[in-house]
């Protein structure tokens, strides 16, 4: 370490030895890690969940298993989008110094007091976004904005499903600012909340479908796909000529999960002037910064729905898993 402050021997950190549900994860204390050369260790602020870490955690769908580990997770730390202060660099690393506030998608192990993570997937945090707020942006700001530009939305009208998701409230944010006017699919309970983030105009989706008059054919420039596993050609036939439907969800059987949609998708596109994108959002830190910036200026505002301490971080995961959050779930670090 080049750099350091001296953090405590040990941590609580939130981890699982098997895949399955929430129970599966429990608070250990284990030795704070050291960081690699190329990394820095953060004293953590704030840890945002997504369904990603769910997905993780039950090791579904089963194809994950060959990348995350075919018993158990490789990684037993949940938590990717962490916000946190830099306690200590490894070697090699010249950006982040101790005591820079910085946020990231990290391989895991938010879940935990400190935490290793590469330098390269982190970004300053400005003085005017608060922790929390940052911690919301790396998966799903990233995601919702690398939606909007696959679906080359620059005005025109927008249909994002799944509004009130912690993708949903970002993307209806981000297409509004682009002058878009955005129709949105959302709980009944949520429709005043994502009108408030510039949704013209919402509808509950158990009342109103896809396949619904309220949708017209060809009424849209891009459709934007967050929850539901809506039939493809239903979703195709409301874009226009030359729009794009994206599919964000990743609904799908317990063994291949979306591999089979994808490849239907796929197929839909060719030769059709109605593309159907299935977006594979990455970590991209000048993508972050963008949204940073947005949040710093009062453009961009999280929906925190609703946060838990640390010592409380196997509710906040169970919450997830139920599926029934709006916006961001969030766990802090005293």
């Amino acid at each position: 370490m080049s750099a350091s402050v001296v953090p405590p021997a040990r941590m609580t950190s939130w981890l699982q030895h098997r895949y399955g549900g929430p129970e599966t994860v429990a608070a250990e204390t284990v030795p704070v890690p050291t960081p690699a050369p190329g990394e820095v260790l953060l004293a953590v602020a704030a840890t945002a969940l997504n369904s990603g870490d769910v997905r993780l955690m039950r090791g579904e769908p089963l194809l994950v298993r060959l990348f995350f580990g075919l018993r158990a997770p490789k990684r037993p730390g949940r938590g990717m989008d962490v916000a946190g202060t830099v306690v200590a660099v490894g070697s090699g690393v010249e950006v982040f110094a101790v005591g820079d506030r910085v946020v990231g998608e990290l391989p895991g192990g938010g879940l935990a007091e400190y935490v290793v993570a590469p330098a390269d997937r982190l970004v300053h945090v400005p003085a005017e976004v608060s922790m929390t707020d940052a911690a919301t942006l790396p998966i799903a700001g990233g995601t919702a904005l690398q939606a909007l530009d696959a679906g080359h939305v620059r005005g025109g009208r927008v249909l994002v499903v799944g509004a009130s998701s912690g993708v949903g409230t970002f993307a209806v944010q981000l297409a509004a600012q682009r002058g878009a006017e955005v129709w949105a699919l959302t709980g009944a309970r949520s429709r005043t909340l994502v009108e408030g983030l510039g949704a013209a105009r919402t509808f509950d989706y158990r009342r109103v479908t896809i396949d619904s008059p309220e949708l017209p054919s060809s009424s849209f420039d891009a459709v934007v796909v967050i929850a539901g596993a809506a039939r493809l050609r239903s979703l195709q036939r409301l874009v226009r000529d030359g729009g794009t439907v994206v599919m964000v969800s990743g609904d799908g059987g317990r063994v291949l999960g979306p591999v089979g949609r994808m490849l239907r998708a796929a197929v839909l596109s060719i030769g059709s002037r109605r593309k159907v994108h299935s977006l594979a959002a990455s970590p991209k830190t000048d993508v972050l910064r963008t949204l940073l910036d947005d949040v710093a200026a009062g453009r961009l505002a999280p929906v925190v729905e609703r946060t838990w301490p640390l010592a409380d971080a196997g509710a906040a995961l169970a919450h997830i898993d139920a599926g029934h959050a709006v916006g961001k779930v969030l766990v802090t670090v005293e």
